[in-house]
């Protein structure tokens, strides 16, 4: 008998901007997951979402019952609390965990989920599943690291967990329960190139202040060389994919450990092409990204954010504007293209720091880029800034943090121009023919005199 159902709430087929996009990746969390229960002994199941239909997945639910453990993250919400509506109607034991659910245990709870786990799943899920059994879900005061119900109908919060410290001791992810074909040949149709993920670490120490913590906190803990080789080996021989994605918050940050990590790979002879994510205060070394390139990096993508010293200061990301630039530079010496992250309406943001930001972007010259509008994320210090001028205009089991609206920013229009600014500045820096280039330097001056009109009327 299955000990744990576990399931996700992302619907490939149900987004139609990731439908145009098509790179998809399995959820790694429930397959750790999945790993560590079955290493202890339980009988698992997964259902992996992605690629079937929510029917598929209701007549799952309707066809025996038991316990039902789902991953929530913030773009899921609405697809979460229809799944946990179903799985209450047909008599499952529901247990939440992954960030969106951490950051709003009291809210799911409200909604029908039994349990909400905090922080890393895989040693309170061993410990909360006989307690269940053994005390049903109004009686779990002992296991650590979960949010329930008490008989009263109270909300108690036990103490944190202690996080995992041998991440070795994690057995990797159980991606022989999934078809994890479906994704390399999604990926191959649209891409020409087959793609797996895989981390080496979990967890971030830096203190970004829209950034949140929620499962992994502020530690940084690093798995070995010799396992993460020994995956990547399993990986390609398994698998065969043409390249993979390192899902590190910061691949780079432990150069001592890259080091070793290339030499392994390269006394195995494994060379796959992959892309990852940096800090470009851990790129300030040119034996870094000259090790990236000979390991197959052929993109790396940095958070920049903002060109504007300032916020950048505000947001207390810890690097500064010519640390990137010097980055990106560098990156492309050594043949790597680099994609940027950035965002625009942060707490105190001006025109001049849009400027700054326009500017910077045409310094630094990414492969690509992309923007967002900031948002606060429940729990986060960004929140605790603009709480008192944040507000949700829909209701909350029909939003997601994205939604909230913080006062002090700009109109969603003024954004779209700014959009617009950038991109236009951007194509009439790098253009080479002269009357392209004026056409483009012109559409560029029509966005950002729109921008200026949509501020004062802000």
């Amino acid at each position: 008998m299955t000990d744990i159902l576990l399931a996700h709430g992302y619907f490939l087929f149900e987004d139609e901007k990731e439908q145009q996009i098509m790179k998809p990746y399995p959820p790694l969390g429930l397959l750790y997951l999945s790993a560590w229960l079955k290493q202890s002994g339980f009988d698992v199941e997964i259902f992996d979402t992605t690629f079937r239909t929510r029917s598929e997945l209701e007549a799952r639910l309707q066809a025996d019952t038991g316990i039902l453990g789902l991953y929530t993250n913030l773009t899921t919400r609405r697809s979460i609390l229809n799944i946990v509506d179903s799985a209450k109607q047909s008599g499952w034991t529901v247990i939440l965990g992954g960030p969106e659910s951490a950051n709003y245990p009291q809210e799911y709870l409200a909604r029908g989920a039994d349990v909400i786990v905090i922080g890393e799943g895989e040693s309170t899920t061993t410990e909360l599943l006989p307690a269940i059994k053994a005390h049903g879900v109004h009686r779990l005061h002992d296991v650590r690291g979960i949010a329930f119900q008490d008989e009263s109908g109270q909300v108690v919060r036990t103490p944190d967990r202690e996080k995992i410290a041998d991440l070795d001791s994690i057995p990797w992810p159980d991606r022989e329960s999934i078809d994890l074909q479906q994704y390399i040949d999604v990926w191959r149709r649209h891409h020409n190139s087959g793609s797996v993920n895989l981390i080496t670490a979990r967890g971030c120490p830096y203190k970004c202040r829209w950034c949140s913590h929620a499962v992994f906190g502020f530690t940084h803990r690093r798995r070995s060389v010799l396992n993460c080789a020994d995956e990547v080996e399993h990986i390609r021989d398994r698998y065969h994919p043409d390249q993979v994605w390192y899902a590190d918050d910061v691949f780079t940050i432990n150069h001592r450990w890259l080091f070793d990590y290339a030499r392994e790979l390269k006394r195995r002879q494994i060379h796959l092409p992959f892309e990852t994510i940096s800090r470009a205060d851990r790129m300030m070394d040119d034996n870094v990204l000259q090790t990236l390139a000979e390991m197959g990096c052929y993109r790396v993508w940095i958070g920049s954010e903002s060109g504007s010293q300032r916020i950048l200061d505000r947001m207390e990301r810890g690097v500064t504007v010519e640390q990137v630039q010097w980055a990106c530079s560098a990156a492309r010496r050594h043949g790597i293209q680099v994609g940027m992250f950035l965002m625009w309406g942060y707490d105190g943001e001006t025109l001049d720091d849009m400027e700054a930001t326009v500017e910077h972007v045409k310094a630094c010259n990414p492969d690509t880029f992309f923007t967002t509008v900031a948002y606060p994320i429940k729990n986060t210090k960004y929140f605790e800034d603009v709480s008192d001028t944040v507000r949700l205009d829909r209701e909350w089991d029909d939003a997601t943090d994205r939604d909230y609206k913080v006062d002090t920013q700009q109109s969603q229009d003024c954004y779209r121009h700014a959009d617009r600014w950038l991109n236009s500045a951007v194509k009439a820096d790098r253009e080479l023919d002269p009357q392209v280039a004026a056409r483009m330097a012109i559409e560029a001056q029509t966005a950002r005199s729109a921008v200026l009109e949509s501020w004062s009327h802000a």
